[in-house]
């Protein structure tokens, strides 16, 4: 009698619990990704037109989740947004990750969960007078997607290190002024007002560079010795740690797309064309795909020289041993650097 007694609060108790334990492991049904402008994002652009995540995550058992996409100008604002929980997927250049990266090491452990690309930043200007960096002037404004802090802030530092000598790396940053890329772009075509410099990237470095009077001052690869990545995803250890089925659907999405990408560029291009209602013409764009130093791979590369030069200027206070520190444990395998 006592059993039978006891049998309904411990048959409640069991039932309760695995309520619980199972609400415990349930995962996001709402996933929000970021990404910001430029063609190197297409293999992002690719998963939002072709449903991959969803696509993966049912595939998974899942079942149906929500997915939102954002545009943001620069990685610093997207860092605030991964932090307060807003986002679950950031996407940015190499110094914002960096700097999200070492801000939470000991908190957040915001980590990497793919590279997207390795391609060259190019500064360009209007001002016949500037052939290298040592010939800007009080005069001039440079436009780039966030100062101090995005990869073409850092890569300017870099390479004013090299130019101007040791403690320098600083000496352009006032020069610098924070803007999109789209919008920098339009200022340096604009010829009116101060930018007359520009840091971008695909596609609009070389939109600008067919327009008559500009010309390229600064190639990123010049100032890390060869490819890099410029791209990368991040997101949080809790995140990661608490979903893992979606964590694992969207890096086979980003994969899928990468493949798709480097097997189907026509496609790609009329894609993101559709997407980003572009007026390039699709040969054009596909010219960048097809340009070798331009190349869609979730491999890192390089990304330890903006660490290393990062920690070394006092920018962060924390220096990865290796590259996989910065990253999830799907990337490991990868021959990276």
């Amino acid at each position: 009698m006592k059993l039978r007694r006891l049998g309904l609060p411990v048959l409640v108790s069991a039932a309760l619990f695995a309520a619980a334990s199972t609400n415990a492991f349930a995962e996001l049904k709402e996933v929000r990704i970021a990404q910001q402008y430029g063609i190197s994002y297409l293999p992002l652009i690719v998963m939002q037109e072709q449903h991959l995540l969803q696509k993966n995550a049912k595939a998974a058992g899942l079942g149906d989740i929500d997915v939102k996409w954002a545009k943001f100008a620069g990685g610093n604002v997207m860092n605030d947004a991964i932090l307060s929980g807003d986002l679950q997927f950031a996407s940015g250049g190499v110094g914002p990750f960096v700097t999200i990266w070492a801000k939470t090491v000991n908190n957040y452990r915001v980590k990497g969960v793919t590279a997207m690309n390795s391609m060259p930043l190019l500064l360009t200007t209007r001002n016949p007078n500037v052939k290298t960096i040592k010939d800007f002037t009080k005069k001039d404004r440079i436009a780039l997607p966030a100062v101090r802090v995005s990869i073409q802030a850092i890569t300017l530092q870099m390479a004013a290190l090299k130019a101007f000598g040791p403690g320098q790396q600083n000496k352009l940053d006032s020069l610098t002024v924070t803007l999109s890329h789209p919008d920098g772009m339009a200022a340096l075509l604009s010829g009116k007002g101060e930018i007359d410099a520009h840091f971008t990237s695909p596609p609009y470095q070389y939109i600008e560079l067919a327009r008559p009077g500009i010309h390229t001052v600064l190639n990123s690869y010049d100032v890390t010795g060869g490819p890099h990545t410029f791209n990368v995803v991040w997101a949080t250890t809790k995140f990661e740690q608490e979903n893992p089925k979606t964590y694992a659907a969207f890096v086979k999405s980003f994969d899928d797309a990468v493949d798709f990408i480097n097997n189907h560029k026509d496609e790609a291009v009329k894609i993101y064309i559709d997407a980003t209602k572009s007026k390039e013409s699709p040969e054009f764009l596909k010219k960048i795909l097809d340009d070798p130093e331009v190349k869609f791979t979730t491999t890192p590369q390089n990304v330890m020289k903006y660490a290393d030069f990062m920690y070394e200027t006092k920018f962060v206070k924390t220096h990865p041993a290796s590259w996989k520190d910065m990253f999830f444990p799907n990337m490991h395998d990868k021959q990276g650097s």
